[in-house]
């Protein structure tokens, strides 16, 4: 295997993802792995992490991967997809929740933010920051920051809307304090994943060059 992944017009992918090294890109493939990516952050929305101050969902995490391994247009598609299957009332949010009415939820913000969280990701991916540790690092932080700069606001909105307090404090203490140490934890997880991962494609391909 070379560093370079081949796209169905022959042409050499200078800027593989990691799912472009195993999946050769095509419209089914490509369908099927944005549909993949629906279900995998839906599973892991279900997963509940016993942290301090709260619990938290494996759900970002779960958006970060699949937005570092399809690239950006194919990770926002596939958190395009969960938002929309949500809404729809397919039982993917966290707690199995789903239906149009999730739009009135406070927290609703954090959904529409994941969507631009795994395009970012997926974008700095396809230009190699996924592969050394510190770059990833820097870029996991910055997918791991999106999901609030959209959230926070759309929750004081609610809050307001709902008559509660929806001062920026209240609205931090709300929707940010309780989450920093889970999101530290995700952002170091999927920031280790993908370098070791992508150590682990140059060893085979050391072994295929033997």
């Amino acid at each position: 295997m070379s560093s370079a992944a081949i796209a169905p017009s022959g042409q050499t992918l200078t800027r593989p993802t990691l799912a472009d090294r195993f999946i050769p890109r095509s419209a089914v493939n490509n369908a099927l792995l944005i549909t993949g990516g629906t279900v995998v952050v839906g599973a892991f929305a279900q997963l509940q992490i016993p942290l301090w101050p709260v619990p938290v969902t494996g759900q970002t995490l779960a958006v970060m991967l699949v937005g570092a391994t399809l690239g950006a247009w194919r990770g926002a598609s596939a958190l395009a997809l969960y938002m929309v299957a949500g809404l729809a009332g397919v039982p993917l949010f966290a707690g199995f929740a789903g239906g149009i009415a999730s739009v009135a939820k406070p927290d609703f913000g954090f959904i529409i933010g994941f969507v631009f969280a795994a395009a970012l990701i997926g974008w700095l991916s396809e230009r190699n920051w996924d592969k050394r540790p510190v770059r990833s690092l820097l870029a996991f932080l910055g997918a791991s920051i999106v999901p609030f700069v959209i959230g926070l606001p759309y929750l004081a909105f609610a809050l307001g809307t709902l008559g509660l307090p929806n001062d920026v404090n209240s609205v931090l203490v709300a929707g940010f304090y309780p989450f920093i140490l889970g999101g530290i934890v995700k952002w170091a997880i999927a920031a280790a994943l993908l370098p070791t991962a992508w150590k682990a494609v140059r060893a085979l391909d050391a072994r295929a060059k033997r």
